[in-house]
Formats: C-alpha cells, structure tokens, sequence
C-alpha cells in the first residue's frame, strides 16, 4: 500500500512513498541472523565482507559487536561466521568451515536459486553466460559454482561474446529486466539453442515497477540506499528516466532543501537494502525541511 505523509497546509507538498520499497527478505533475514548471534554468541562475530550492500547498515552492526573481514584469515577458532548475503564461493565456504569458525550461512535464497540454476546449465551441457556486473560479489559467488561461466553486462558485449551452439543464461539477481531483454535480443540467432533462467528477484522487478510509476508523476524523487548497492542504483537510473530531479542519497543528513523547491509531489524509494527505519528517518526529515522553508508552492517558486 502506498504511504502518503502530507501536511494540513496545502502549499505544503506530499511526499508519498512507492508501494514496494526498502528491505527485502533477504536482507531482513540476514540482518536479523546477524542481530540475534551477535547478542547470542560468546565469542567474535564477523561478516566475510559487508553483510550487504548498505555501508550505514555495516556500520551499525558493527556499532553491534559484528565486525567485517575480509578474508577467512583473520577469523580464529571460536569465532562466529556469517556469509554474506551475496554469497560466496564454495572453496571460500570450505576455507571459512576450515578455520575452525562456526559457520552461518546468510547467503540470499534468491542467489542460492542462481546458484543452482548455474550448476544445472553446465551439467547440461550449455555454455554459460551470467547477465551481471563483472567484479560484483554475486556474481563472483556464482563464477564458484560455474567456473569458466562468461559474464557479460551489456548488449554491446553480448554482440561481441563468442557464443558455442548450446547456451544458457543465468542473471545477477539485482540486474535491471530492460538490460536482460536487451542482452537477450543480442543473442538471439547466434547459437542453436538458448536457454534464459530469469534469476532477478521478484523484489527486484517489484521495487523498479514502482520507482518507475512514482518518478513518473513526481516532480522530485528521492532514492535511499548504498551507493555501492547495484540495485539502488539501478532505481536511481530508471527515476532518473522519469524524474530529471532524481537524488541518490545513503541518510537524511545528505537532503538539501534547494532539491524540493517548487514541488508539489516528492517521491520517495529505496534499494532492497535498505530498512524501514532508514526510510521512515529521510521522510521526517524532509517534512522538517518543507516546514522550515515555508514549503513554497510552484507558482511561488517560478515567480
């Protein structure tokens, strides 16, 4: 359901909420694992790198007792071991269960789901493609899986990829469906067979469908979430498509009042790593600033 927070004074404008916004399951999961062990456990808690995309969340966890690393060195016996929520490779799982740690798993459904969808593709006999960014940790837990796997990230790459006669496609989880569509349409008609197992998550698709229908009636949109998160920036670039006054911010601190001038609407979403309280935290804080400024009307603005 759609969140409006509007004010008694009408010159004042609505900031509305997009129906699907914030956390996902997977990350509620994770964060809430990542919470109950680190009140529970008797020794360190760590992530194998940031439990997600959200570098205000890290810092809270660890404000918690639940510190990062970024290798399975630098844990000690008796140590608690989240993975995180874009998984990693199986030889890195087999290192962290060797260093003598206990082990939890926090890895995303949804990217175990991609998992397997690889491992069967190969076991099949398909050379694989996973639709993603390069470099990414989601897509280097799934290379683990699939070894050799071609990862490719954009139509132009897919034109120049060389393509065997089976081929199957795995996609990053957080990818945007427009870019899967267009790779996809690249392929088509180079090899004898094409197999597309579509792993976004639905949170994904249902996140980006309502940035884009908000961003297309707001005159402001504010989109919250890491900026190292791919699928908040991925809702910046569809409200951006929509709403030429689109702000990428991680906290209300970064809100300046001069973005809403004149605005009559101001939207607002958030990455699928971001929680509730972050997004309940910018929009008080955008009503404090349309209350200090006068909230002036866009008549008023233009004059």
């Amino acid at each position: 359901m759609t969140t409006t927070c509007e004010n008694v004074n009408a010159a004042t404008p609505r900031v509305v909420v997009a129906d699907k916004a914030g956390a996902c399951f997977g990350v509620e999961r994770a964060l809430k694992l990542a919470l109950e062990t680190g009140r529970a456990a008797e020794g360190p808690v760590h992530t194998l790198g940031p439990l997600i995309h959200n570098p205000v969340v890290v810092r809270e966890l660890e404000s918690s007792g639940v510190t990062v690393v970024a290798s399975t060195d630098e844990v000690g016996e008796g140590a608690t071991l989240l993975l995180r929520t874009h998984g990693v490779t199986p030889a890195v799982e087999e290192a962290a269960r060797a260093a003598g740690a206990t082990v939890l798993d926090a890895t995303c459904p949804f990217v175990k789901k991609c998992h397997r969808a690889a491992e069967r593709l190969v076991a099949e006999g398909y050379q694989l493609i996973i639709v993603g960014e390069d470099g990414h940790p989601e897509v280097e837990g799934t290379l683990g899986h699939a070894p050799g796997a071609l990862v490719i990230g954009t139509p132009k790459e897919a034109a120049a990829a060389e393509l065997k006669r089976k081929v199957g496609i795995v996609v990053q989880t957080t990818q945007a469906e427009d870019n899967l569509r267009a790779i996809v349409s690249a392929l088509l008609g180079r090899c004898e067979e094409l197999r597309v197992i579509d792993t976004i998550c639905e949170a994904t698709h249902e996140r980006q469908d309502a940035a884009s229908a908000l961003a297309g009636q707001a005159d402001v949109m504010v989109v919250i979430g890491g900026r190292n998160s791919a699928n908040t920036r991925h809702l910046a670039e569809i409200c951006a498509e929509h709403c030429a006054r689109t702000h990428h911010i991680e906290t209300a601190d970064e809100l300046e009042p001069a973005w809403f001038a004149g605005a009559a609407l101001i939207g607002v979403t958030a990455g699928a790593s971001t929680p509730q309280a972050h997004i309940d935290s910018v929009v008080a804080a955008i009503e404090r600033l349309d209350a200090a400024s006068g909230a002036a009307t866009p008549a008023e603005a233009e004059a």
